[in-house]
């Protein structure tokens, strides 16, 4: 993904470090602004597959990390649930100010909560999305049982979360006791998406169930079956962001692109691969996708390798073409199957090649059409197929002009 390091002022005057993930166009159909959980980061691995997905359909992304977390300046210590909000509202008006205002608000853990309570200050929001959040900031007082008493008699302890030490104040328990969430969330008003498991031993499910309650409609619930509080599973954070993103679109408003569409011989298509492995996205007009190769050559299979788009694109042409020709003939055409295989073979084993040497591309290609067709019909069909641009593409002289952006 590409991303933008961003620094931004809390209401202390704190610097908050931010990441800003991109669509791979530059051009997002909107923003999200998205809190982690309770002594996290925004590099939270389960995260950054969440905004890979929203990327893939378009959605900016803004995460970063509370004061005195990660890399923002601060003190823990003197934080609470109320200037975890704090924070969240001067992100949303660093955003607002800098690119555009966030219309999605996404929360993992009390991150949700937090986003519950600042979605009423974040007037542009449109929908608001929780993943394994608490129903009341106080249930996160837990975490803190076995150093309460120390915490409530010395003003503060040091309490060891996730591996890590943190400096806890009593401020920060009373500041969780004053929340009522309820009432909140009656009045956010705005489309609203619960993700939750069943097997959650952090937050229980119950939690997903108050939320639910408690929200007016629209409001949708998704459980997340097997998955752990943290989402340490990579399948369950992706899921979790293609299900988001296909969601948001149907309760956000999507702006019109200025100007003409481009037709397809003018379209631009878009492709970035990362800093490791070999996951590729894909930005064709409108359309997003992905690229890849298979584990066993180092890939992560999450989308088809770069020959498999060749012969896709040969397969779409060549059906494309026979559905257009069997209309303006007014032929009984039903349906297209065409079935294509590439392969490397040695120039030497191939007898109708004028290579001799080296090897070839060989792409096998079966069609099969459906329809009370003639004999004479299905192989005048056959010879369209060899007329598609694709295959006239493939079967002419290609230049590829190559140059580095300056």
């Amino acid at each position: 993904m590409k991303f933008q390091k961003i620094s931004f002022k809390n209401k202390n005057g704190d610097l908050l470090s931010g990441r800003l993930d991109l669509p791979i166009d530059n051009l997002p159909i909107a923003y999200a602004l998205f809190a982690h959980c309770f002594t996290c980061s925004k590099n939270l691995k389960a995260l950054v597959n969440i905004s890979n997905a929203l990327n893939m359909a378009g959605i900016a992304v803004f995460r970063f990390d509370f004061t005195g977390l990660g890399e923002s300046e601060g003190d823990f210590a003197n934080t609470n649930f109320s200037s975890n909000v704090a924070d969240l509202v001067a992100a949303a008006n660093y955003l607002k100010e800098q690119f555009q205002s966030p219309k999605i608000l996404i929360g993992h853990s009390l991150g949700g909560a937090a986003i519950l309570q600042a979605a009423a200050q974040i007037e542009s929001a449109e929908s608001v999305v929780t993943i394994a959040a608490p129903c009341s900031p106080n249930h996160v007082a837990h975490l803190l049982e076995s150093n309460r008493e120390e915490i409530e008699q010395k003003g503060e302890a040091q309490v060891v979360l996730a591996g890590k030490k943190f400096n806890i104040k009593k401020q920060f328990l009373d500041d969780l006791d004053q929340h009522k969430m309820q009432e909140t969330i009656r009045k956010i008003r705005k489309a609203m998406l619960i993700f939750h498991s069943p097997v959650d031993k952090i937050v229980g499910i119950e939690n997903a169930t108050w939320i639910f309650q408690a929200a007016m409609h629209p409001k949708s619930f998704i459980s997340l079956d097997k998955a752990d509080h943290m989402l340490t599973d990579p399948s369950d954070s992706l899921y979790v962001g293609s299900v988001m993103a296909a969601w948001a679109r149907k309760y956000i408003s999507i702006p019109k692109r200025a100007g003409k569409p481009l037709d397809a011989e003018g379209n631009q298509v878009i492709v970035r691969t990362g800093k490791s492995g070999f996951r590729t996205e894909v930005k064709a007009g409108e359309h997003a996708l992905l690229a890849d190769e298979p584990e066993k050559y180092g890939g992560t299979d999450t989308g088809p390798n770069p020959y498999d788009y060749l012969v896709t694109a040969l397969g779409a042409c060549t059906s494309m073409t026979l559905r257009m020709y069997a209309d303006h003939k007014k032929w009984p055409l039903d349906s297209i199957t065409v079935r294509l295989n590439h392969s490397k073979i040695h120039a030497a084993d191939c007898g109708d090649c004028e290579s001799k040497e080296g090897k070839i591309d060989v792409i096998e290609r079966e069609i099969d059409v459906e329809g009370e067709l003639d004999d004479q019909q299905r192989q005048r069909l056959l010879e369209i197929a060899d007329k598609c641009p694709v295959h006239r593409t493939l079967h002419g002289e290609v230049k590829v002009r190559s140059k580095l952006k300056a």
